[in-house]
């Protein structure tokens, strides 16, 4: 049985995990919880799954939980969670946190040996060469969880990396894909909100709307498969139900299809690319009308030019781009600019000169934070 560690645990991606392992309990045990703010949901999560470690997000949080786990909180208590057990060998980190908060817990599971499940984006797109050096270093194993990826490593499996010639992914086009550029200088988000595929939290939701989440799909690509970013492509594909292609040398393409269900990239990752039996609804060939693919202009979506430019970069300049981009989504949701403000604030960061060519992680996530507290500062934001 693998013992589980799930960090972002009543998140999305979080309860979807764990519906899978209510589908298999006799594959998967849950050993660690990180839980967050809702603590009703924390609550029947605990009660259901019964993890021997648990982290709320403050302190106060400890004594409104009701178990007899071990109870820890904050940025620490996620590392403890992230490395409970350390001599667990048949185990597993289930990352599905959002935002810079998920790097640290990925690098100290890779110090531990444990194999990671990778939901958070932020752990590639800003340490993925760091990353990457750690895994090879332990011998440690990360699985992708985005549905774009892990299509992508199943396209893969048995094939010669030199006989690509390109990976394309695919995009749904976001909430705004049939808006001009005109009609998004007065969006609400409520409007950025309402996804017309998928069901996500909301930073990732304005992301897909502002196709940053593509481009973090990019840079993630680079790192997870070893590729030259002139061989990564995007695609508009509306239906989602193709989630990625992969092309060879002789013009011949491999595709994974799929009904629009994150649980089916996590039980793959789960069981490290073994395909397991589903408890979920099946594509209907049948009842397909059409499969429909268009241009990701950079006109369109300036912020995918962006994501190119700075993983070509590299060094800081990945990082730079998050954290611009994490804080203007942050002032958005909170009605302090408008959603195209978002493309500005981002180009003015990443067009600055920064001096790390080989940045630590302390280089990196300094640098982060410096910048998002410049954008806040600048909006008379406290942060």
């Amino acid at each position: 049985m693998k013992s589980l560690y799930i960090l972002g645990s009543c998140g999305s991606i979080g309860l979807q995990t764990l519906d899978i392992v209510r589908n298999n309990l006799t594959e998967f045990k849950v050993i660690g919880l990180t839980v967050g703010s809702n603590l009703e949901i924390a609550q029947k999560v605990i009660d259901e799954f019964k993890p021997e470690i648990i982290c709320v997000r403050k302190k106060e949080d400890i004594d409104k939980i009701k178990s007899n786990a071990y109870i820890v909180y904050g940025d620490d208590g996620i590392l403890k969670v992230a490395t409970f057990n350390k001599d667990d060998k048949d185990s597993l980190l289930v990352n599905a946190l959002v935002g810079t908060v998920g790097l640290r817990p990925t690098i100290e599971s890779i110090k531990i040996k444990r194999n990671i499940a990778l939901a958070n984006k932020e752990t590639l797109v800003m340490a993925g060469d760091i990353v990457n050096e750690l895994l090879n270093e332990n011998g440690v194993k990360l699985f992708p969880i985005d549905s774009e990826h892990s299509a992508i490593w199943q396209c893969l499996r048995g094939e010669n990396i030199n006989d690509i010639s390109s990976i394309i992914i695919t995009a749904s086009g976001g909430s705004f894909r049939d808006k001009t550029r005109e009609e998004l200088k007065n969006v609400t988000v409520t409007e950025a909100l309402n996804h017309p595929n998928w069901s996500m939290g909301s930073k990732i939701t304005i992301d897909s709307a502002t196709m940053v989440n593509k481009g973090y799909e990019v840079i993630e690509a680079h790192h997870l498969f070893n590729l030259d970013y002139k061989k990564i492509k995007t695609i508009l594909h509306r239906q989602s139900i193709i989630h990625s292609f992969v092309e060879f040398k002789d013009n011949s393409i491999k595709a994974v299809l799929g009904t629009q269900d994150m649980r089916i990239p996590i039980l793959y990752a789960l069981n490290e690319g073994e395909h397991k039996y589903f408890h979920g609804e099946n594509l209907n060939l049948e009842n397909m009308s059409k499969l429909e693919f268009a241009p990701l202009t950079t006109e369109r979506f300036p912020c995918l030019e962006y994501a190119y430019y700075v993983g070509e970069k590299g060094g800081v300049y990945p990082s730079v781009f998050h954290a611009a981009n994490e804080a203007a989504v942050n002032l958005f949701l909170n009605g302090q600019i408008s959603f195209l403000e978002i493309e500005n604030i981002i180009k003015t960061y990443i067009y600055i000169e920064y001096d790390f060519l080989n940045p630590t992680i302390e280089d990196i996530l300094d640098l982060n934070k410096k910048i998002r507290n410049q954008i806040f500062e600048e909006y008379g934001v406290k942060k």
